[in-house]
């Protein structure tokens, strides 16, 4: 017999050069919570039960570029309020790349930019 592993959960993990504007920029503009951090080096960050990782390293995170150029995403957030979020995002300095929009497959985004140049899409089902 040939079980599937159940998957509790996937955590992507990003790389920065600066773990404290990281940290700050998640918490502080985006609101999630530190959920442990190691020697400054590997962060856990969570939002609504939900997590992602960030590594710090010494070169600026080489996908960035081909991100941007490709029109690429590197974190998509499925969440509800984006047009409220926008707002606070707006009032907290967060760097817009396309403000609140619907899309042909029925969901109204926002995308914006983390502190390291990360592209990072908002999105709740019409």
């Amino acid at each position: 017999m040939n079980k599937s592993m159940a998957i509790k959960e996937i955590i992507p993990q990003l790389r920065t050069t600066d773990m404290e504007s990281t940290i700050r920029f998640y918490t502080e503009k985006l609101g999630f919570e530190v959920q442990f951090n190691y020697e400054d080096f590997y962060v856990g960050l969570a939002s609504g039960g939900r997590s992602i990782h960030v590594k710090c390293v010494d070169d600026i995170d080489p996908s960035i570029p081909y991100v941007d150029e490709g029109g690429h995403l590197h974190l998509y957030f499925e969440t509800e309020g984006v047009a409220e979020f926008a707002e606070r995002l707006k009032h907290k300095d967060v760097e817009i790349v396309e403000d609140v929009h619907e899309t042909a497959w029925s969901t109204r985004e926002i995308v914006i930019r983390d502190d390291q140049g990360h592209t990072l899409y908002f999105g709740e089902a019409l």
